[in-house]
Formats: structure tokens, C-alpha cells, sequence
């Protein structure tokens, strides 16, 4: 059998199989808002190319010294989301393992700048991790030759964006990741039909008139605000995370109803979105893909894993819903992530 279709047949079989609902034990080993006492902490700020301003919190390893460059990783949080959810556990794992790291609110979301809010615009997401570098690069504590990048659900295949331009950016892990474009255009598993999306495109033109007159500005997608008998398993399992105390945060400036719900207007810009075109040409700097075997959004990583060129590496959690790798600390593979690291940043 072909390469093409082991993956393909692999995809079926991870995708055929029951998706994680919110009635299993999804807080088994879940730790979002793990404080690590190992490692020093430090919220920083800088702008893109563009003169937005970035925040982040930076996570110096134990033992750093300052004339001892140490290799650093950028984390960018799920889409809709902002770094103390998910990105920043990931990023105080990996400074314990020897990292220095930097989990990043991507501009229009959380600390970071840019406006209108809760904006989409996957160019500008995209050069946020480019702009982390240029923080990370010219920092005496990092490496400059050692720059790799942890990009969570949507933030994979703006990770992925990004390292396509920017040779910097040595060594892409992505976990749980969406490509953001494939599923606006065709939702999950091409759930999405042409009239769907020609209704979605037409929606968003009449607010464009509405907004331009002064009217209210509406939001869509994002976390249901509640969930009952009727509610899918991928809105429960996103709504135990981001609606519960698991893994829910209000940034200032924000609210809970608009807490990962996108503008309407500007969410349609992800049809343009097609990250994994030309992604081979990151080669020969290695990739890895971590999915979960029960994740609604495996489809995804494997659709990436057959596209790159070598060197890459899929890694499949078994027993793993989407969600279950933001932060169930029990089931995600730290180690495994250090060690790609280790070897793909030396």
C-alpha cells in the first residue's frame, strides 16, 4: 500500500471513531492554569512589522544564565482564544525541560493590540510569530539560531504560515490544530456545503453595509453560552473548557459573551486562508503533528503529515479528544515535544 493511502486509511479509521462527549471524564489530569515554581515569569510587550503591539509572558528555564544562549520556543493559543488558556501550560512545561519560551496573545485577542477586536485577519496572526522571533532574537538569554514554535488548534496552521517565509522559525509543532481556512470553507469532515457557504459569504457582506452605517457589530462561531440534550459532542467538549472554570478567562477589556466568538464580518477572511500549500518547502526543518485518536480535528494533522516533506513526525495520543490537549497534563506528551525540540533546535 502506498504511503498516500496509509494516511488516508488512517483517517478514516481515527475519524470513524466516536467523538470524546462531555459526559466522559475530561478533567481527569486537566491543569490549565498550572504555575510552575521552577521557572521565572515575566509579561512582556513589543510590535510587529505593522506597529501592533504583542503581549506576552515570557518563561525564563531554571539555571539560565545570560551568557548562555538557550533555545526558545513561541506558543500561540487555540483560535479565539488567548494565552492563558493552553498556551501558557505548554510554554512553563518546556521551560522546565531547559526552553526559554514565550506564550503570545495573537493581536486582536487578549493583551495584544490591534482593532477592531476579536478580529480575524490570518496574515497579521501569522506575523505575530514572526514578530516573537524578532523579540526572542535579540534577546541575550535565547538563542537566535535556535527559534522553534508550538502553535495549539488554530495557531497550527498560523504557525505553519508563518515558518513557510520566515527561515528563522527552525523546528513547528503543532497540537490539536485546525486549519483555520479548510474548515471555514468546508467545515469539519466537508460538512459544509457550496450553499451553506454561499449563505455564510452573503451574511457577512449585508453586516459589512449594516456596520458601515453605524450599526451594531455582530460576532459569530466561537463557545456556546450553554449546553443541553440536543448540543453536539464538539460544543461540549469545547463548552467544559472555555465555559467552565476548567479553562475559562475573561481578559480585561472582554466579556463572556464575547470570549472566542470572532467579528462576522471578518471571520469569512479565513476562506483565503490555504496554509498548507507549499508547506513541503519548510523542509528540511522538521515538523511534528500531535492529534488525539478520538479528536474531531485529527483530520486536520494527518492532511498536513501527508503534505510536508520529511523531516516530520505524526503522533497520535490515544484516547484523545480534541480539547484533551490543551491541558489534560496527564496525557500530553511533554517529553516527546522536548525532545523534537532538543534535536531540531540544536
Amino acid at each position: 500500500m502506498k504511503k498516500s493511502q496509509l494516511i488516508t486509511a488512517a483517517l478514516a479509521f481515527l475519524l470513524s471513531i466516536t467523538s470524546i462527549s462531555g459526559a466522559e471524564t475530561m478533567k481527569k489530569g486537566a491543569d490549565n492554569f498550572y504555575k510552575s515554581d521552577a521557572v521565572k515569569a515575566e509579561k512582556v510587550f513589543f510590535n510587529d512589522i505593522y506597529g501592533t503591539k504583542i503581549a506576552g509572558n515570557l518563561f525564563i528555564p531554571p539555571g539560565a544564565e545570560a551568557n548562555k544562549k538557550a533555545p526558545a520556543i513561541i506558543v500561540g493559543h487555540p483560535m479565539g482564544a488567548v494565552k492563558e488558556q493552553s498556551a501558557n501550560l505548554y510554554a512553563q512545561k518546556m521551560a522546565e525541560r531547559g526552553f526559554v519560551t514565550l506564550a503570545i496573545d495573537l493581536p486582536f485577542w487578549g493583551e495584544s493590540g490591534g482593532t477592531p477586536r476579536n478580529s480575524v485577519s490570518a496574515d497579521i496572526y501569522s506575523e505575530a510569530f514572526s514578530a516573537a522571533a524578532d523579540y526572542l532574537g535579540t534577546r541575550p538569554f535565547a538563542d537566535k539560531n535556535g527559534i522553534g514554535v508550538i502553535g495549539i488548534c488554530g495557531s497550527g496552521s498560523f504557525a505553519i504560515s508563518a515558518a513557510k517565509i520566515d527561515p528563522r522559525l527552525k523546528a513547528v509543532a503543532t497540537v490539536s490544530m485546525y486549519d483555520m481556512g479548510a474548515a471555514s470553507r468546508s467545515g469539519l469532515k466537508g460538512s459544509l456545503t457550496a450553499e451553506n457557504r454561499r449563505k455564510l459569504l452573503e451574511e457577512a457582506a449585508e453586516q459589512r453595509y449594516a456596520e458601515f452605517q453605524g450599526g451594531e457589530k455582530k460576532y459569530t462561531g466561537g463557545t456556546v453560552y450553554k449546553i443541553d440534550e440536543n448540543s453536539t459532542d464538539v460544543e461540549k467538549e469545547f463548552y467544559e473548557f472555555y465555559r467552565t472554570p476548567r479553562g475559562e478567562y475573561i481578559p480585561e477589556g472582554s466579556s463572556f459573551e464575547l470570549a472566542t466568538r470572532p467579528s462576522l464580518t471578518s471571520n469569512v477572511k479565513f476562506m483565503n486562508f490555504y496554509p498548507f500549500n507549499d508547506i513541503e518547502t519548510i523542509s528540511p526543518r522538521p515538523l511534528m503533528f500531535i492529534t488525539g485518536s478520538k479528536a474531531h480535528s485529527a483530520e486536520f494533522s494527518l492532511d498536513a503529515y501527508e503534505k510536508a516533506a520529511y523531516p516530520k513526525e505524526l503522533v497520535v495520543v490515544e484516547g484523545a479528544g480534541h480539547v484533551d490537549l490543551y491541558d489534560r497534563t496527564d496525557i500530553i506528551p511533554f517529553d516527546k515535544l522536548a525532545a523534537f525540540f532538543k534535536k531540531g533546535l540544536k
